[in-house]
């Protein structure tokens, strides 16, 4: 007589919801690299601007992305996962819309900030589904898994965008996520209902917020407009000091606040403060990186998107495997062997490309394997930084710490994408811009290194040998032990 499997229909039922998750951290993530292949093709279409302005296609994006974030994890804990899902995913799928249709760059900026705000609902609400939908003995795999979805979307990104813009023409880019935003609404009925922590003092900080993405804003535009103001121009300055002063007076606001934009006190956690340290740099490195590789082949070897899109491929299969084995590795050392280790590789290729970069196509004997380590470094930093995150806080705090712990890297991302913007000529064919590009990233990776090297994550302690009334009085938990259970 067969055996009834009692847990089966809880096990699909955790198992579509991971899948669910990993879907929406790879839309989200997916937008913020795969319109690069779309710059040739947009300065086409909006031949009057400059690429310091097109690039702020991107910029624009990471910076709401950036802003609400935070805050978003936040709203995960006060309203419940399944409401911010539903409303991350909506937005995100109707501003997708409106880019499509955008007769113009002013409309393609704001629609885009439309789908950053969209995208940062939808990262934290997809991580607290992951966690709290996850049997306990899963968690680590699950967030694995939910890791490298994000790192697929960054690293095949380009790949995605060349197949369509290459065929179809760059608003192909934002149609697609059309179909897929209605798909993963239609599973969302699946996620279960839950009240969330309550409203009002638990909602997050609007001032704040805005403090934080407008002092973001204002930095990366005094960086990537600095060399066509002038440095020394009033507007540059202005810029450049107003900008981290609003990031300055978030922070304060956020650590007396009780609804903070940015929960500030969780970096008390040395661990946290690290990987969020670590991510930020990596967020310099990361999109800059894939946003000059694709500058580089479409200008100085004349590769076509298509092309262009298909060699960055063999780097997104790299970033993919390697970021589902290091999920599976022990929390005690498993961060810090993948986020150092990780950032070594990606800072050793980065200053092999610094120094070599031909002039004439060299797929096979150069671009491939370099394209491959690249992916294998992209892959373990941004499952160590992210797994770092998640387990050195307290599960009541998963959302918020996620939300901190990715700001940050998008907050490194745009400043990254406004040096990229200053640094490589409006002509983009100087050889020697992107080889300075590749040098930041390199620069950068190194102190990802440096900080992964502190990601330690404590097991939970030997319970004592007493009689269980001393045992229950005396038992204290870790946050590794809240992470466990």
């Amino acid at each position: 007589m067969a055996t009834i499997d009692a847990d089966a229909p809880q096990r699909r039922t955790a198992a579509s919801l991971l899948l669910l998750a990993s879907g929406a951290s790879f839309l989200a993530v997916l937008d913020v690299t795969v319109v690069n292949l779309a710059m040739p093709d947009l300065r086409e279409d909006f031949a009057d601007y400059t690429f310091k302005n097109l690039s702020w296609v991107i910029t624009i994006y990471a910076i709401v992305f950036a802003a609400l974030l935070a805050p978003a994890g936040r709203l995960a804990d006060a309203l419940g996962r399944r409401t911010l899902f539903f409303a991350g995913m909506s937005v995100f799928t109707v501003a997708s819309l409106l880019c499509a249709v955008s007769p113009n760059l002013g409309t393609l900026l704001a629609a885009r900030a439309i789908q950053g705000l969209g995208a940062a609902a939808m990262i934290p609400a997809s991580l607290a589904i992951v966690l709290m939908d996850s049997p306990p003995e899963r968690r680590r795999a699950a967030i694995g898994q939910w890791s490298a979805a994000a790192a697929l979307a960054a690293a095949v990104g380009p790949a995605i965008g060349g197949v369509l813009v290459d065929s179809f023409g760059w608003r192909y880019l934002f149609l697609v996520n059309i179909p897929l935003g209605l798909l993963f609404l239609r599973g969302a009925v699946a996620i279960p209902r839950s009240t969330g922590l309550g409203t009002g003092r638990n909602l997050p900080d609007v001032l704040g917020t805005i403090m934080l993405g407008t002092g973001v804003g204002l930095f990366c535009l005094g960086i990537s407009k600095g060399s066509a103001w002038g440095w020394t121009a009033a507007s540059s300055l202005v810029c450049i000091i107003v900008g981290p002063a609003l990031i300055a007076l978030c922070l304060l606001r956020s650590a007396a606040h009780p609804a903070p934009a940015l929960e500030v006190s969780l970096w008390r956690n040395r661990t946290f403060a690290l990987a969020n340290a670590a991510a930020f740099f990596y967020g310099i490195a990361l999109f800059s990186w894939l946003l000059v590789g694709v500058l580089y082949v479409t200008q100085v070897w004349g590769y076509s998107e298509l092309e262009a899109g298909l060699a960055m491929t063999p780097g997104a299969f790299a970033a993919t495997v390697v970021a589902m084995r290091v999920g599976k590795l022990p929390p005690t050392y498993g961060p810090r062997l993948a986020t150092a280790g990780g950032a070594i590789i990606l800072g050793g290729t980065g200053f092999l490309l610094a120094f070599t970069l031909p002039n004439h196509s060299m797929f096979l004997a150069y671009w491939l394997p370099l394209g491959v380590l690249a992916g294998v470094g992209m892959g373990a930093i941004t499952t160590g930084t992210s797994t770092a995150a998640a387990l050195s806080v307290s599960p009541l705090r998963f959302a918020g710490a996620t939300g901190l712990n990715q700001t940050a890297r998008q907050i490194g991302g745009a400043i990254g994408i406004a040096i990229l913007a200053t640094v490589v000529s409006g002509a983009l064919s100087d050889i020697a811009d992107f080889e300075r590009i590749y040098l930041i990233a390199a620069c950068a990776s190194m102190v990802v290194a440096v900080l992964g090297l502190g990601l330690t994550i404590k097991p939970p302690p030997t319970p004592p040998a007493v009689t269980p009334p001393e045992q229950a009085a005396g038992e204290q938990k870790t946050p590794i032990t809240d992470a466990a259970n």
